[in-house]
């Protein structure tokens, strides 16, 4: 056990470290998709939680990553920054005004608070039915963003947040992450997650309970979009509720899915290959010359190829790459 937390904490280190290093010899091009990548493993890792360990395919896990990108920009929020772009705010939150690293903590907090509060009766359903009432809270999020304008602006954009966040942060948090989920989905905890998913009524006959299960995933889950949203909004600056809709619901869950929804390391190579591709595929949207010839821009090629490599990949891999394997360090690997 010691060993394991020793190797633990010597990786998060080590990610960090690269991390401090990479934008001194690397472009700025390549340490904003390493940024972008790691954000993007923070929100796959903390859905895979629910969605692959659980049983519960949700739909509505960006409405935490807004609600901790827009908790995180208020308080962090100059007093006269509020003053001047929020004039509205209750006299308490308009005075409060926090640093980077608590704001990020208070909304992951808020987060999982909320979580704690829609997961009560959504962990109740299941199969389709879960599914569509976990969109159906997405909805209501950006509905809410929108016309709560006395805290959020409305539907215009958000702007004035302190851009505090860099590489380091995004490696750092992701290093933390993917630590204690893999800690949680490696304990007795995870062995009853994955038992709610595989067999409710057998679960449930041996004395777990399905809904504390489930909630309990879905509240951890919401704590780390918190806080990956929040460290968003510090890489942004500046953001709308549009930012935090379905076309990130689809990015996060298309990840997850192609690199394995029951595995943690699986959850993160669906985040780089999908990454890397897109970014491969802006080439070819933009347009190119290839020796002699000028190919033309195509709109939307990016998302069109991409759609189809999925379709192959789920045809032929339709648990994802890693399915429920896992990357172990040492020589046999754990299932």
């Amino acid at each position: 056990m010691l060993k394991s937390h020793a190797i633990g904490v010597a990786l998060i280190a080590l990610a960090i470290s690269a991390a401090w290093l990479l934008p001194a010899i690397a472009s700025d091009y390549v340490s904003r998709i390493c940024l972008l990548m790691a954000l993007n493993g923070i929100f796959v890792l903390s859905l895979a939680l629910t969605n692959g360990f659980t049983g519960v395919f949700s739909l509505g896990h960006v409405g935490f990553i807004a609600v901790g990108a827009y908790a995180s920009g208020i308080l962090s929020l100059s007093v006269q920054q509020k003053s001047a772009l929020l004039p509205n705010l209750p006299f308490l939150i308009a005075q409060m005004h926090l640093g980077f690293f608590p704001a990020t903590i208070v909304a992951g907090l808020i987060a999982a608070a909320l979580a704690v509060i829609v997961g009560f009766p959504l962990m109740r359903l299941s199969g389709n039915f879960v599914s569509v009432a976990t969109m159906g809270f997405l909805i209501i999020v950006n509905v809410v963003l929108i016309n709560a304008s006395d805290f959020t602006r409305g539907a215009r954009t958000f702007t004035g947040v302190p851009v505090d966040a860099n590489l380091m942060w995004a490696v750092g948090w992701l290093a933390i992450t993917f630590y204690i989920l893999w800690r949680l989905v490696h304990s007795p905890f995870g062995r009853a997650m994955k038992s709610v998913r595989d067999d409710q009524l057998a679960a449930s006959a041996v004395g777990i309970s399905v809904l504390r299960t489930r909630l309990t995933a879905f509240v951890v889950g919401a704590f780390f979009a918190g806080v990956g949203g929040s460290i968003f909004a510090h890489y942004l600056g500046s953001f709308s509720p549009k930012t935090f809709y379905f076309a990130m619901t689809m990015n996060i869950v298309a990840m997850l899915v192609l690199g394995g929804m029951g595995s943690l390391s699986g959850a993160l190579i669906g985040v780089v290959c999908i990454s890397l591709i897109t970014e491969v595929l802006r080439s070819v949207e933009r347009g190119f010359t290839l020796g002699a010839f000028e190919v033309p821009a195509v709109f939307g090629a990016s998302q069109i190829i991409l759609g189809l490599i999925f379709i192959v990949v789920m045809i032929f891999r339709p648990k994802g790459i890693m399915g429920d394997r896992e990357f172990t360090l040492g020589s046999k690997a754990r299932q």
